[in-house]
């Protein structure tokens, strides 16, 4: 069995979030989780991702026309919704 300790739902959206908005990612998460599930963002479960999908794409479409990167981005977030883990 490996001793590797497993990242959290929360770690793997900010650590795929930091390619894009580099070290705003974790502020952009956790104001996602705080506002929309009104829970700490420690607490966000694979449930609470696929819940918060679309209010990051929508916030991420305000902040960038390109919607090529923001489907980019999703398409992993939902990755991680589904289960897979992102290196």
């Amino acid at each position: 069995m490996s001793t590797q300790t497993r990242d959290s739902i929360y770690d793997q959206a900010v650590r795929i979030t930091y390619a894009y908005l580099g070290p705003a990612a974790s502020r952009f998460i956790n104001r996602q989780v705080r506002n929309h599930l009104h829970k700490a963002p420690e607490d966000m479960t694979t449930k609470d991702l696929v819940r918060l999908i679309d209010w990051i794409r929508l916030a991420m479409s305000l902040l960038t026309d390109n919607s090529q990167i923001v489907e980019e981005y999703i398409g992993q977030l939902e990755q991680v919704a589904r289960g897979s883990r992102i290196k």
